[in-house]
Order: C-alpha cells, then sequence, then structure tokens
C-alpha cells in the first residue's frame, strides 16, 4: 500500500478540522499524518488496544483509533485522531470510511494479487502486463506454480486466508479467490522444484483444510513456468488437471498436469471420434458384452504390467484360470491382451469408453 495515498486523503482533511489526523501501520508506525513531524513515530504500545476492539474505536494516549478493513484477525492500518471525547470518535468514522475508499480503490488499482487474477484470467492485454509489473515492482521472471484448489460439498470462505497462513509471504506468493468453489495458489518456486514437491505442498494444504475447516478439496497443479505471461497457461494446466482427474482418477484428490497421460489427450478429442474409435476396435462385440469380474481382471492385469504370475498371485487364482479368463476375452473382442500393441488399444479404449460415460454418452 502506497504511504503517499493515505497521506494525500489525510493533508485534505485537514481544512475541515483543527485535530490531527493520520495512519499507524501494523507495527504501530505512523505513515502518514496531517501533522508532518509525527510521520515515522512509532506507536507499537497501542497495536494490542486496537486488535483487540477489532473493527470498532479503541481509545489509548490521548488518541482515538479506528482500523481499516482488511483481509486477516490483525490489522493493517488504522486511522487515529487526537483526543478521546465523542468528537473525536465521530471524525475517526468518517475518516476512516473515506480512507477505506481511497485504499480499495488503490488496491482494485495497483495491488499485486488483483494483478495475478487480472493475468489468470485473460483479464489483461500481454502488453499491458509487461507495463503493470514494471508499476507494481513485479518480477515477470521467476519460477512459480499454479495451485487450484476446489472446494467439494461444504464450502468456507476463510479457505483463502488458511492457505495464506501456509504461504504467508505476500510479495511472493498470492492466494486468489476466483468464485465460490475455487481458490488458487500462486508460489514461487525453485528452477529445480520436483513434481514431487509439488504434491507435498498440495498435501500440506489439502490437510489444512481437512483439520482446521473441516473442507474438503480437490487440487490442480499446472506446470512450474519461468515468466510471467505463461501464468494463464498454467492456471488452464491446473483445471484440466482437476477435469481429468474426475474422469478416469476419482479416487485421487490431487491431480499434476505432468501425471495425467494419455487421458489428457482423450479429454480432447471430440466425443463423435471417440465412438468410432471403439466401433472400430471392438468389432466383434461392443465393450459393454463384458462382464464386471471380466474388466476386474483387466484392470489388475494392466495395474500389475500384463505379468500373468502376479496378477494370478495379486487375484488369488491358479495362473492357468488367468490365462483361461484371457483366451476368453481375446475370443469376445480380438485382442490378445498379453500382446503389448493389443493391450494398448484395449486400455486406451477402456478409458476412451470411461470418457465418453463421463460426457452422459453411452456407445
Amino acid at each position: 500500500m502506497s504511504n503517499r495515498m493515505f497521506q494525500s486523503v489525510v493533508l485534505q482533511m485537514k481544512e475541515s478540522t483543527d485535530r490531527v489526523i493520520g495512519v499507524i501501520d501494523e507495527d504501530g508506525i505512523v505513515i502518514a499524518c496531517n501533522d508532518l513531524p509525527c510521520i515515522g513515530e512509532n506507536w507499537s504500545g497501542v497495536v494490542q488496544t486496537i486488535n483487540g476492539a477489532r473493527d470498532e474505536v479503541a481509545v489509548a494516549a490521548g488518541k482515538t483509533f479506528k482500523p481499516l478493513s482488511g483481509w486477516s484477525a490483525q490489522f493493517d492500518y488504522a486511522v487515529f485522531v487526537t483526543g478521546e471525547d465523542e468528537q473525536a470518535k465521530l471524525i475517526c468514522s468518517m475518516a476512516a470510511v473515506a480512507l477505506n475508499g481511497a485504499k480499495a480503490y488503490y488496491e482494485e488499482k495497483h495491488d499485486k494479487a488483483t494483478f495475478v487474477k487480472n493475468i489468470i484470467s485473460d483479464n489483461i492485454m500481454l502488453g499491458d502486463i509487461y507495463v503493470r509489473a514494471k508499476e507494481l515492482h513485479f518480477a515477470t521472471e521467476a519460477y512459480r506454480a499454479v495451485f487450484l484448489l476446489r472446494q467439494v460439498g461444504a464450502t468456507d470462505l476463510a479457505v483463502v486466508d488458511t492457505v495464506q497462513s501456509i504461504f504467508p509471504d505476500r510479495q511472493s506468493d498470492f492466494v486468489v479467490s476466483i468464485n465460490d468453489t475455487d481458490v488458487v495458489l500462486i508460489k514461487q518456486v525453485q528452477e529445480s522444484t520436483t513434481g514431487k514437491e509439488l504434491i507435498h505442498m498440495a498435501k500440506q494444504i489439502s490437510n489444512a483444510m481437512e483439520s482446521e475447516l473441516k473442507v474438503k478439496v480437490v487440487i490442480g497443479i499446472g506446470t512450474v513456468v519461468g515468466h510471467i505471461r505463461d501464468l494463464a497457461r498454467a492456471y488452464k494446466e491446473a483445471q484440466m488437471a482437476i477435469d481429468v482427474g474426475k474422469v478416469f482418477d476419482t479416487e485421487r484428490s490431487i491431480v499434476n498436469y505432468d501425471n495425467l497421460g494419455i487421458g489428457r489427450l482423450i479429454y480432447q478429442l471430440p466425443t463423435t471420434l471417440c465412438e468410432m474409435f471403439l466401433e472400430e476396435v471392438f468389432k466383434k462385440n461392443p465393450i459393454d458384452a463384458l462382464d464386471q469380474e471380466t474388466l476386474f481382471t483387466i484392470n489388475k492385469f494392466f495395474e500389475n504390467n500384463l505379468n500373468v504370475s502376479e496378477t494370478a498371485r495379486k487375484l488369488f487364482v491358479h495362473r492357468n484360470t488367468l490365462v483361461y479368463r484371457l483366451e476368453k476375452i481375446k475370443k469376445l473382442t480380438g485382442l490378445d491382451l498379453r500382446e503389448f500393441d493389443d493391450a494398448i488399444t484395449f486400455k486406451v479404449a477402456l478409458m476412451v469408453k470411461q470418457y465418453l460415460r463421463s460426457r452422459g454418452i453411452k456407445s
């Protein structure tokens, strides 16, 4: 927040009252005042009193204080007026209204979090990004990861504050509310940050949501980008990670875009093309001809990397029993799952079927 903005407002008030009016920050430092010699003084002794008053006026050391609106439980800025009488309280409340309005306008125009939100939402032109970044002293070249938190079921507005408390560096990390369910974390990371480390950060967030707020979230993670202009792409990747994970990996609550594999490709295919693919693969019998036990066997076979012996052991059946089932599948579909090419075709077909089902298409 610019101290000059506060100073401009309080100086305009000097003509309307003989009271000294000013603003202190969260540490009790006078950052603006219509009595210029007061600027820079340290009044840390009144901080606790102001925090205890929450949004109401507080009196201390011969002055009246009122916190300005903010995001945290503790005040970021507070307006003060000399005197502890009723007139001081009235002037202080009126000054708070004016300063809150100026503060909101300033944040709308200059706040870094708003700037970041405009970037990921594609609400700012590429050329304007560089101009605004320079105005805000925002590092254009830094490695950042985008985490999209989507609340499932009950929602809580405190999600933003909770995430911010986990990553408190407001100069490097930004937490932005997108809508009622979605919150985005833009986290500055090292160039060498691995997918495993990103998953660990996401788990930190997920655990905090459940333990502190009793809120369940699904988290999508975009690729790490090295330039501010790529944040919008990383945000879209995080969105796709959640959407694709919902179709192909329903049990996972944290999905990394880099780990989507072939599901990412299938998700972007036209449904008509997917239907044609299934018709071509299953010429003999449709995939629906396979019962649940057979599909369970197939999925276990894939999970165990087409290893017959290991799959039989996991299914608690004799090896020959599994071979018989695989032969039965071959007769029904024309695909031998022990052959790599046929196995790939079948695996893709299962995923395509799952994708169509998620779109409400029965094929």
